[in-house]
């Protein structure tokens, strides 16, 4: 039986599932839908749509964009894509969502991409070109809250950019690192993804 490569993304507005067949026998297929606070009732039917249960035991790596993003709709596919893999037993590539933007950038030196939150400041992880995998982005920090753009300039003096979802683009690229992964033969524990999520959902007084 062929192999295949699942990926999920909810840290954006849309949700994105995307399916590699590792024989290269269809193409690619990368299915957005917008899902907002209705997720918890169409995630498992549009990763049916894409690839129904019977066929699951042909997969052999999960990848999931584990935020910064919505705090509900990153837990439920992150825990879900955990699910996935513990009872299938596969490796589970979990990525940041700021990692994926910086794929796309082609970025040439050490750079934050940053998410602001009114009111509680920003959220910025530093990415930069990776120093031997051509096209790849190796993260420096991890996204995590601070003040603002000054407080980023005292950690690291480099260029700021927005983080702007491209969820299409990012399932693609999510369904890119999962294969490099599987092919290199990189463990990827289930239990060590967990959601990206900077702050307290509930605002602190």
């Amino acid at each position: 039986m062929p192999e295949a490569l699942l990926a999920l993304h909810s840290s954006a507005a849309d949700l994105g599932v995307g399916l590699r067949w590792l024989d290269g026998s269809a193409p690619d297929v990368l299915h957005t839908a917008a899902a907002g606070r209705d997720l918890s009732n169409h995630l498992l039917t549009s990763i049916e749509e894409v690839f129904p249960a019977r066929q699951w035991p042909q997969l052999v790596r999960l990848a999931v964009a584990t935020g910064p993003g919505g705090f509900t709709s990153t837990r439920l596919t992150v825990v879900l894509a955990r699910t996935l893999a513990q009872q299938l037993q596969l490796p589970l590539q979990g990525v940041s969502s700021q990692a994926l933007a910086a794929r796309r950038l082609a970025l040439t030196e050490p750079t934050w991409l940053v998410q602001e939150l009114p009111r509680r400041g920003l959220v910025a992880g530093l990415y930069a070109p990776h120093p031997s995998e051509a096209g790849e982005v190796e993260e420096r920090l991890a996204p995590r809250l601070y003040a603002d753009a000054e407080a980023l300039r005292a950690v690291a003096p480099a260029p700021q950019l927005p983080a702007e979802d491209d969820v299409r683009a990012d399932v693609a690229a999510l369904l890119a690192v999962a294969t490099r992964a599987h092919r290199q033969q990189r463990p990827a524990p289930w239990q060590e993804v967990l959601p990206i999520y900077p702050t307290s959902p509930v605002a602190l007084r």
